[in-house]
């Protein structure tokens, strides 16, 4: 079975490595599937954005995440089911629940801050070997959810917020959420959300943020406008963002997640 990862570890040291070896000595059958250790460092929302937008994209299997700025805490550690079969493995602070929603919600979750698959000593520091990774790894052996921990109440699990749209005097008001390697900036609006505000496919879009206004293309994709140019566009994800074709939309417009952009027809 596959099992994938997503960790805020980077790729200076050996964490990730660790890891891996932990899962392939406990199921060295396991085709792991690295999805990103990019993820900013503490950064929970993003890391939780990334496995809600990824999941869909990967075989059911298990998957792992950690980001995890409470290791060692009293927070709880995860292992869950999901409506659509997918196993998903990390701690309880909202990392996991956008992909759970987006998996069609938790059919089953237990407590593995005690596993009996847990590796000992535990560290207090990297649970994401001592913990996450063996338990995902018997998960995808084929060890029964049940006997990983503690049966949890889904109700009781902690999730991440994210801002919602709203109008506002003739504009869209959204918040950028994500911003990629590029610097492009995903806001939380769909194309879905554009009905009746006048923002039509090749129009001209106001971009306005931190009070500076800024005029962009509504395009399909970057091509569409000259190098350097302004554009607002659906990305992989189906949700809007900003971007400026060979160019830094984040560092151009100053924008950071959770700041406000606000979108207009022109």
């Amino acid at each position: 079975m596959i099992v994938t990862l997503l960790t805020d570890y980077g790729r200076d040291d050996d964490f990730v490595g660790v890891c891996h070896g932990v899962i392939r000595s406990i199921h060295p059958e396991a085709e792991i599937v690295d999805i990103t250790h990019g993820i900013e460092r503490y950064a929970v929302r993003q890391g939780a954005l990334v496995l809600r937008n990824t999941l869909p994209y990967m075989p059911v299997g298990v998957h792992v995440a950690v980001v995890d700025p409470q290791v060692g805490t009293e927070r709880r550690a995860l292992a869950l089911r999901t409506g659509d079969g997918r196993t998903l493995v990390g701690p309880d602070n909202g990392l996991l629940s956008l992909a759970w929603e987006r998996c069609d919600g938790v059919d089953q979750v237990v407590d593995i801050t005690r596993s009996p698959h847990r590796l000992e000593p535990v560290s207090a520091t990297f649970h994401g070997r001592d913990i996450f990774a063996p338990v995902g790894a018997w998960l995808a052996r084929g060890a029964e959810l049940a006997d990983a921990g503690d049966p949890l109440d889904p109700d009781a699990l902690e999730r991440v917020e994210l801002p919602e749209p709203r109008d506002d005097d003739g504009a869209v008001v959204a918040h950028a959420l994500v911003i990629d390697h590029f610097g492009n900036v995903g806001l939380n609006v769909d194309h879905d959300r554009l009905a009746g505000t006048e923002i039509t496919l090749g129009g001209h879009v106001e971009v306005e943020a931190h009070g500076e206004r800024y005029v962009a293309t509504y395009a399909q994709t970057f091509a569409d406008v000259s190098p350097g140019e302004l554009l607002v566009y659906q990305d992989a994800y189906r949700t809007l963002a900003v971007a400026i074709n060979r160019g830094d939309a984040a560092a151009t417009l100053a924008l950071k997640p959770d700041d406000e952009v606000r979108l207009r027809p022109r």
